[in-house]
């Protein structure tokens, strides 16, 4: 099915309005869903369309909200997500929640594991639905392993298919791909392309305009709460989606920035290596760099290649054999604190995981670990402390409605400035920004561009990593292409490709297999 106009409505909302403390999330939203079609949900972070899915999920229960849902025609009223499951509405957040502890067959089928007629009993049957789950979605994980010992995009992978496990007749997936490489993207939507063809219902929330011209049907848009535009595919067009989101035509993508005049570098690294732990971090080989004052150096690849790795030893969170020099002096690096001592800043990937601090308010947020130069003789002064908060939401336009705001009522954007905010506090001469960009909209990545360009032209030296390849080649001055825990390829601005990235990790991993063929051939022979 196409999801043409012809379709009945399988999920619509009717002039839905949703508050938190007084500020309008929604102002009266119409959306309608039809049968077989995958439907874009679009808007910048703010604009209101996690809160609108929440609501049609069950997250944010019935009374929450004025307005009404329908699923099929009829009005129905969710208390709880078990309702909305209950009537066949899958979802799947964007932040990742699981439940480490257990296996990746037992997160599955979470839920679904008590006695009773038709359901699942035992380990052996929790691991056997799991694997055939798996062949049909096409994923390699091992549905024994513990999820604690799983990457992030495994993760979310996992996620996936816990919603898919229940068959639900309208799946909702808050960025859905964040996470994910190129490969896993495209291997994510073979499957919800089998899921359309047999005629499953999707919303598609996302930042990514190429995913919407790619896989999309049919597109809302808010903004500011309420519905800016509804695009039918024949009028697809990336521009058009930015000004409905924005009001703004597209500015460049990518700020101008100027490489740098030669300069002995900043950062030196040599013979790096990390002793690969299974379903902890990735082996590294021999891995050797210099980046110098105002480079942005870009470290591209895929997932799993040893990109987070080599930002996180270089920043002692993980062990680690190599020299690290700043300015050409070595320096030891043994742990966080000894890295930024010496001028070394980290943005992590996953800001919810080990990056926001959800029991903090927004202040203490971007004070915390910076708070020595706020204190006299161990005493923080708060007078200080404000200052110094405000004056960094100022300059990130962090928009929360107060440094005693809730990290939980910002969007993904504002969160992703409010991490920045902290790790520039200290003033660092090196900064390692892993996936910068995740799960915020086009707006929002143009800011965190600007800002890079930013820092870069300060002689700050800067070294970033993105899933995205556009993404690196676009923003970086040099690229390394890493591939399994080693630099395979290295090209300036102007020289490097998608295409050149994907051929040179193609071509190492091949020689990797080979070289491991060569000794078995030998013995046989």
């Amino acid at each position: 099915m196409s999801g043409d106009t012809a379709s009945p409505p399988v999920i619509e909302t009717r002039a839905v309005v949703k508050s938190f403390a007084g500020v309008q999330a929604l102002r009266g939203v119409d959306l309608t869903v039809r049968a077989g079609e995958i439907h874009a949900l679009l808007g910048q972070n703010g604009a209101g369309k996690s809160t609108l899915v929440k609501i049609l999920n069950g997250v944010h229960p019935a009374g929450s909200f004025s307005g009404d849902i329908r699923v099929a025609g009829r009005p129905v009223s969710f208390r709880s997500t078990s309702d909305a499951r209950a009537e066949g509405v899958g979802y799947v957040p964007q932040e990742i929640e699981v439940l480490e502890q257990l296996t990746v067959a037992e997160n599955v089928f979470a839920g679904q594991t008590g006695l009773g007629a038709g359901v699942l009993v035992s380990q052996r049957r929790l691991e056997e639905r799991t694997r055939a789950l798996f062949a049909e979605i096409g994923l390699a994980i091992d549905p024994r392993a513990l999820v604690a010992s799983l990457t992030a995009a495994q993760r979310h992978l996992v996620m996936i298919a816990r919603a898919l496990s229940f068959r639900p007749r309208v799946l909702m997936l808050d960025e859905p791909t964040a996470s994910l490489s190129g490969v896993e993207v495209e291997r994510l939507f073979a499957v919800l392309r089998r899921l359309k063809a047999q005629g499953s219902t999707m919303i598609f929330i996302t930042h990514r305009l190429p995913e919407v011209l790619a896989i999309c049907d049919r597109a809302t848009v808010l903004r500011d709460g309420r519905v800016a535009a509804e695009i039918g595919r024949e009028a697809f067009d990336a521009e058009r989606f930015i000004f409905a989101m924005s009001g703004q035509r597209l500015q460049r993508l990518y700020p101008h920035h100027e490489p740098p005049p030669p300069a002995p570098p900043l950062l030196s690294v040599r013979n790096l290596t990390i002793a690969g732990r299974f379903g902890v971090n990735r082996g590294v080989s021999d891995v050797g760099f210099d980046v110098r004052p105002g480079e942005i150096l870009g470290l591209a690849g895929l997932l799993g290649s040893g990109r987070t790795e080599i930002l996180h030893a270089i920043y002692g969170r993980i062990p680690f054999a190599g020299e690290i020099a700043i300015a050409g002096r070595p320096v030891t690096i043994r742990k966080a604190g000894d890295a930024r001592a010496a001028g070394i800043a980290l943005l992590t990937e996953d800001r919810k995981r080990d990056g926001l601090l959800f029991n903090l308010p927004v202040g203490a947020n971007i004070t915390i670990g910076n708070l020595g130069p706020l204190a006299s003789r161990g005493i923080v002064s708060d007078r200080k402390e404000k200052s110094a908060v405000l004056a960094a939401m100022r300059s990130l336009a962090v928009k929360a409605r107060s440094p005693q705001s809730s990290v939980a009522h910002l969007s993904g954007g504002n969160q992703q400035k409010l991490l920045f905010a902290r790790v520039l506090m200290s003033g660092p001469r090196v900064l390692l920004l892993d996936e910068p960009t995740k799960g915020v909209d086009a707006s929002t990545r143009h800011e965190i561009y600007r800002l890079i360009v930013d820092l870069a032209e300060k002689g700050v030296a800067l070294v970033v990593v993105a899933s995205e390849l556009e993404e690196i080649i676009g923003i970086a001055d040099r690229c390394l292409v890493v591939a399994d825990g080693r630099i395979v390829d290295e090209f300036k601005r102007g020289e490097g490709s998608e295409d050149r990235v994907l051929r040179a990790v193609a071509a190492a991993q091949a020689a990797a297999t080979m070289a491991t063929a060569l000794p078995a051939s030998g013995r046989i022979g």
